[in-house]
């Protein structure tokens, strides 16, 4: 009986060839100068046309080539991040409003998260931006920019969101002297004999900024200035926190470096059987929208992290367009938001 032999050819696989902006153009029925004038998104094609092309270019799944592009226009049409911990609230708000900005200014945004805080790791993670052909990169909250031995490319522009850059780089950051201040002076005006302070990590420049607000505003109110006590920001160390602080009884103000911090603190409080902000005032930093649904409602310092986001942008996009003699340093003003979780302490407590 013969046995038929069956013999398997290879499949020859053609490399997928992207369609060309030729293949744009005859589909639409305009000319290719047309489709690169839409690609490069100038503003002298009517919108039916545009219409036309974009329609073309979605349903060939035309990919733009941004090699050749940035050749004609000197710009790739994208913005890099890089950022060393995008979970904190304020990190997250910030990214979002760079890309929102970024997006109306047409630009795509590349983000590069950084875990490890050493000047390997940013140097690493600006490589890696540089080789997506980014215009130009925003840090996001940097401990490192203040050691001198970390150089950032000198061609690439920079800004700095959030960090102590010494004046090495534009840089947007808070007044967040102002806004410790403020909410220490806020409790001092109650009445409280002293404020505690439940401060941020110590390698954070946000936290020892508030920190030291808070303590040269007790040492100028001639307060006594107690103990610093640091969390990690998250309300698990402001729970572990306030279970110590509940058992001292001279306590009756605590001013905690974030809301997050503050919300496991008031949880701690209340299991302890201490009443907010009967026993115990509490106040906040950052203004995040829970803090208005605490219990009670969390006095809290806002910051407009989509302003800090907006600024960056706007000092990236003059670095990269050329547009000098501007201000290099944008600081934006947090605002207190006094709410039912502060009061004046009972009468004679404190210490």
């Amino acid at each position: 009986m013969a046995t038929e032999k069956r013999t398997r050819s290879p499949r020859s696989r053609a490399a997928r060839q992207w369609p060309s902006m030729a293949e744009v153009a005859t589909l639409a029925g305009v000319s290719s100068q047309t489709v690169s004038r839409v690609a490069n998104n100038k503003d002298n094609v009517d919108s039916a046309t545009r219409a036309k092309v974009l329609s073309a270019m979605q349903e060939l799944g035309y990919r733009p080539n941004t090699a050749a592009r940035a050749l004609v226009t000197g710009r790739f049409g994208a913005l890099g991040v890089v950022s060393f911990d995008v979970g904190r609230h304020g990190n997250a708000r910030t990214l979002a409003a760079i890309a929102d900005a970024a997006r109306e200014a047409d630009f795509s945004v590349n983000f590069m998260g950084v875990r490890a805080q050493t000047e390997a790791a940013v140097r690493h993670a600006f490589q890696h931006l540089m080789l997506q052909s980014v215009d130009g990169i925003v840090l996001v909250e940097s401990q490192m920019l203040d050691t001198p031995s970390l150089q950032l490319p000198p061609a690439m522009p920079v800004v700095v969101a959030d960090g102590d850059t010494g004046h090495r780089y534009p840089h947007v950051d808070f007044d967040q002297a102002h806004g410790a201040h403020s909410v220490v002076a806020h409790l001092l005006g109650l009445g409280h004999r002293t404020v505690w302070h439940l401060a941020g990590p110590r390698d954070s420049f946000a936290a020892q900024r508030r920190a030291e607000a808070w303590r040269r505003t007790l040492t100028d109110a001639g307060a006594r200035v107690p103990p610093l006590i640091h969390g990690d920001w998250s309300a698990e160390s402001g729970y572990r926190a306030g279970l110590g602080l509940a058992r001292r009884p001279e306590v009756t103000a605590v001013f905690a470096a974030n809301d997050q911090m503050a919300l496991g603190l008031m949880r701690a409080l209340h299991e302890s059987g201490r009443d907010i902000p009967g026993d115990i005032s509490v106040a906040g930093f950052d203004g995040v929208a829970e803090a208005a649904y605490f219990h009670p409602p969390l006095t809290t310092v806002h910051q407009d992290f989509e302003v800090v986001g907006r600024h960056c942008v706007a000092l990236l996009l003059d670095q990269i367009e050329g547009r000098t003699g501007g201000p290099t340093t944008r600081a934006v003003e947090p605002v207190l938001v006094i709410r039912s979780s502060t009061g004046p302490p009972r009468p004679g407590t404190g210490a």
